[in-house]
């Protein structure tokens, strides 16, 4: 499987070998249903566990798990091998593997924190719109200046609460706070709970060093995340793989160009980090693709169409095992033409063609020679697994996970100190002081000894005095002169109003005795 530092695939007029020298520039492995793409994952994670290199795969399937065990004598396998030339160095083997489960059920307890997490993948891993992942960053940012540590949904909740109750103050300082948010956040949080994420948020969180293991003898131990379960919530699936490589990204250190990768992380079912994600967490992915090369990681996604992964993340896959397609929709069309065209060309062969007539098993192979340069594309017969060809019984799975190195550090949760018992211990404090406030007023007067409650709340004793603001000297004097004002101008309208009256029948009466006068 491994010659002169390079991988074993198949072979068709030629071998094909996979450089781990350029292992680490990331690679695609894409088909239709049943054509292969399985055994192609198992074959290099065989081939880089042989060399030394820390694998991990998510297992939607189940067939992973026979990575585990040694194969069984098949005649198709057999025959397989003869035709490629590799009869002398088949041999059947078993491979070093850790089950991981974020359920518990069927590998290893993998956990993170809520901090850990942070409030971006968060987001869409709750499918919050921009207002609601605003108010979810800044519940973020005052746990953080507050240090309340987000550990689990718990934390969550109890910090949301406690920003409804404060959203007015809060509001002034960090941005406006609307509960409507609030709520919408607390309903995701429960369609989550119910998702599993509670089994997932807490403590003790996965240390990445622990899925970088190698065996005493230098192979690398394949880490296999069983997701059969973990599928039913697919938006949980993308996350949790996501956040994984955001952790390898910011905490592994800069390697540069090594002889080989220091992990290589296979993402199936790739579509499913893409779907109807947002822009800023595409670039995200982008990101990590493009820099993440550079601290010994290889990425290889693993999908049934190539359109499934956007461009900006397909051009920085060198290396690529492309299975058959089926191009009955005019969409199949397209992706074919797409896949043929992302390939180094072969003037022997006619790639769009060659894809659509692929049969199980086989596969276009191109990966990264001498200097980074892709090879010509090959119509290739991949090699037979070594490792069982199917999953493992329970209680084989069982059996595996009793003896790994890591069994009983991450089973039993723990649940420290944190937010939710902080802000707990808070309210109870305010209520207990409110309460004794009230009994001590009660007393009082029962006691005889009245109290009253100024405007600022306190409770001070009661001598008859009206608390309530007294007027100055100028309030005073000013009102008497309104007074004063108020009782001149009644009277000086009540003289103008008999004047006028006066004069009024004065006229009257001198124009009537003029006019008798006339007649």
């Amino acid at each position: 499987m491994l010659v002169d530092g390079k991988l074993f695939i198949g072979a068709g007029s030629k071998p094909q070998y996979l450089d781990l020298k350029y292992a680490n520039r990331h690679g695609l492995i894409t088909g239709a249903t049943g054509t292969g793409k399985t055994v192609s994952l198992q074959i290099l994670a065989e081939g880089f566990s042989d060399a030394g290199v820390p694998v991990f795969c998510s297992d939607i399937k189940g067939d992973l798990s026979g990575l585990a065990t040694p194969g069984e004598t098949k005649d198709f396998l057999t025959k397989r091998a003869q035709t490629i030339g590799f009869a002398d160095d088949y041999a059947f083997a078993g491979f070093p593997t850790v089950f991981w489960d974020l359920f518990g059920e069927s590998g290893h307890s993998v956990r993170t924190t809520i901090s850990e997490m942070g409030p971006l993948l968060l987001a869409r891993l709750m499918d919050l719109n921009a207002t609601q992942e605003g108010v979810l960053n800044i519940a973020f940012q005052i746990a953080d200046d507050e240090g309340l540590l987000l550990l689990d949904l718990k934390d969550l909740r109890a910090m949301l609460v406690n920003l409804g109750d404060r959203a007015k103050e809060v509001s002034t300082i960090y941005g406006n706070v609307s509960k409507a948010s609030i709520g919408a956040i607390q309903r995701q949080l429960l369609v989550l709970e119910r998702q599993g994420g509670e089994a997932f948020f807490g403590e003790p969180a996965l240390d990445i060093r622990d899925l970088m293991r190698t065996t005493r003898d230098g192979r690398g131990i394949v880490n296999i995340l069983a997701a059969g379960k973990l599928m039913e919530s697919p938006r949980l699936y993308a996350t949790f793989l996501l956040w994984l490589l955001s952790e390898l990204f910011e905490e592994l250190p800069e390697v540069g160009d090594p002889d080989k990768p220091r992990l290589v992380f296979f993402f199936d079912e790739a579509h499913l980090l893409f779907d109807e994600a947002p822009k800023v967490l595409l670039e995200k992915v982008e990101q990590i693709v493009r820099l993440i090369r550079s601290k010994g990681v290889g990425i290889y996604f693993v999908t049934q169409n190539p359109l499934d992964v956007p461009d900006s993340v397909l051009s920085q896959l060198g290396n690529r095992v492309q299975h058959a397609l089926r191009a009955f929709t005019p969409r199949d069309q397209k992706a074919v033409r797409a896949a043929a065209e992302t390939f180094r060309p072969n003037p022997d062969l006619d790639t769009v063609q060659v894809i659509t007539e692929l049969g199980v098993g086989e596969a276009l192979v191109s990966t990264l020679g001498a200097k980074g340069v892709p090879s010509i594309v090959e119509r290739t017969l991949v090699r037979p697994p070594s490792s069982r060809l199917g999953p493992l019984t329970e209680s084989e799975v069982r059996k595996v996970i009793q003896a790994s190195p890591l069994f009983g550090v991450y089973d039993e949760s723990q649940d420290r100190e944190s937010a939710y018992e902080i802000l707990k211990e808070r309210a109870a404090k305010a209520i207990a002081l409110e309460e004794e406030q009230r009994a001590r007023e009660d007393r009082d007067r029962e006691s005889g000894n009245r109290t009253r409650r100024t405007r600022s709340g306190f409770s001070v004793p009661d001598f008859g005095r009206d608390d309530r603001p007294t007027k100055t000297a100028r309030q005073r004097t000013t009102q008497r002169r309104s007074q004063r004002q108020s009782v001149t101008e009644a009277a000086v309208k009540s003289v103008v109003r008999s004047m006028g009256s006066s004069i009024g029948r004065a006229l009257v009466r001198g124009l009537l005795g003029s006019l008798k006068r006339g007649f």
